[in-house]
């Protein structure tokens, strides 16, 4: 074993880390080549642990790294590692970060150094938050990474930033500080300080209900919703795809990983309830939602909030196969929306606006950019091929077992994703432009994807159809996870 491989997980924290400190006091000239090492190393590190995961390692942790904080007396040390769960994850946090550094590079943001330092920071706490097996340093790289998103919204978003950075702040910090006394309920009830150390029975009830509030809030479980599409709608489009791609599990993650194996009780009897909250809340009111809306970047972040429903149907069912197929819809979703809100922006540059009503047409002009936004509409529907279709079976097919009129109600949210989704498509490549569309083309006529574009797209669009086609890439070591960690049911989908 070198360096490189011993201490494979850190580097892919600490490169990001120190490249965003460099980019921020680097010559202007320098920070590209600073950020594309910050946002290439750690996709690096993800696929050689991809490639060299252990089989057998399942819930065991494998790349197990233990480095001394000096707090060893509290039982906190910077402790890392990747289970057959948290793999999975660890890659797609790798990849969504690699595009979205790619695109904010050939942004032309204004303080672009500024913008790609804290970036660069926000990427290093992804890595760090799927990498920990602390629980104290899964928290704290959450926090690492959602404190730039705060500034970005407000620094550099759009219409109405100040008030959906004051809105994301107001919630995500009060999910955050409720996840904060769940996991101290953890610790002082049972000690635990990791992922797999034991819990009584005692307090689960109230401990996991506290954990799904404050986890649920920040994943923007139904009816705590409501900063996500306004904070998307007005974040930078690279600070939206690592946020909605990426950090917006950090509250899946946490149940999956934590509650549900410790709080296995608590779990039951909070399960219907979470249930119905995911199908009726998330699914169908905001699948409605969804439809109604006439801004495109809203409607894609929207969007994310009803899927997030299915994700939490899957952790209802407290199965292997639900959990498994929460999993496999994580990194489909992840990467499926951070390429929509790629792509939502690559339209506003064409067209000056979000507004579907002032589209049209623009397949003409830009037909690489409507066959991916098609693609990408297809994967968010969950169509065969891509790699949303095997999350959304795994999680029906638990869900099934656990009541088939919520499965029923929850398929039905996939004719909703379509309506909308195709319905958005229609509007922005394909009839007639608009008047408002043909005044903004004869003025500064549209053109298509530039390769600096086409390149963080074909990223995660190939990521898409690579596990559409192959699930078994990733489903092994993830199938052997589940079935660890929940042995009352079998693994997960794609064997």
């Amino acid at each position: 074993m070198n360096f490189l491989t011993d201490h494979l997980l850190l580097l892919s924290v600490a490169v990001p880390l120190l490249a965003g400190i460099a980019v921020a006091l680097a010559p202007r000239e320098l920070a590209k080549p600073l950020a594309l090492l910050g946002f290439g190393a750690p996709l690096l590190a993800a696929l050689h642990a991809w490639a060299h995961f252990p089989a057998d390692a399942g819930a065991n942790y494998a790349y197990l790294a233990n480095y001394d904080t000096g707090l060893t007396g509290l039982g906190i040390s910077l402790r890392l590692g990747l289970n057959g769960l948290a793999l999975p994850l660890y890659v797609m946090a790798a990849v969504v970060g690699l595009a979205a550094g790619l695109y904010a590079m050939q942004s032309g943001a204004e303080r672009l150094q500024g913008y790609l330092a804290l970036l660069l920071v926000m990427h290093a706490g992804l890595m760090g938050v799927f990498a920990s097996v602390d629980i104290f340093f899964f928290y704290f790289f959450h926090e690492l990474a959602l404190i730039p998103t705060f500034i970005m919204v407000g620094v550099w978003g759009g219409r109405e930033r100040r008030y959906a950075a004051m809105k994301m702040t107001i919630y995500l910090t009060l999910g955050a500080m409720l996840s904060l006394l769940g996991l101290i309920a953890i610790y002082a009830k049972s000690s635990a300080h990791s992922f797999n150390a034991p819990l009584g029975q005692p307090w689960q009830h109230k401990i996991f209900g506290l954990l799904l509030l404050g986890f649920g809030t920040l994943v923007s479980l139904w009816p705590f919703h409501t900063w996500a599409p306004l904070g998307y709608g007005a974040a930078p489009s690279s600070a939206a795809m690592l946020h909605a791609g990426v950090l917006k599990k950090f509250g899946l993650y946490g149940l999956l990983q934590i509650a549900l194996p410790l709080l296995p009780l608590g779990a039951h009897e909070w399960a219907h309830r979470l249930a119905w909250l995911a199908v009726a809340g998330n699914v169908l009111v905001i699948g409605f939602v969804a439809i109604g809306q006439t801004d495109l970047k809203q409607l894609v972040g929207y969007s994310s909030v009803m899927h997030m429903g299915y994700a939490f149907l899957g952790v209802a069912c407290y199965t292997a196969a639900g959990a498994g197929g929460v999993v496999l819809m994580m990194v489909a979703h992840g990467l499926s929306v951070a390429l929509l809100f790629l792509l939502a922006t690559s339209v506003h540059h064409r067209t000056r606006t979000f507004n579907l009503g002032e589209m049209g047409g623009l397949a003409q002009s830009a037909p690489v950019l409507a066959a991916f936004f098609v693609a990408a509409t297809f994967a968010s529907i969950g169509l065969p091929g891509f790699a949303n279709f095997w999350g959304e079976l795994a999680i029906f097919v638990a869900a099934w077992h656990f009541s088939p009129l919520l499965t029923a109600l929850a398929v039905a949210g996939v004719v909703l994703s379509a309506v909308y989704g195709l319905r958005a498509a229609a509007a922005v490549f394909f009839g007639p432009p608009t008047e408002a569309f043909a005044v903004v083309a004869a003025a500064q006529p549209p053109t298509d994807l530039r390769w600096a574009e086409k390149i963080p797209a074909l990223i995660l669009l190939v990521a898409l159809l690579g596990l559409g086609f192959w699930p078994k890439s990733i489903s092994p070591p993830l199938n052997a996870a589940v079935t660890a960690l929940y042995p009352a049911a079998g693994p997960a989908a794609g064997r």
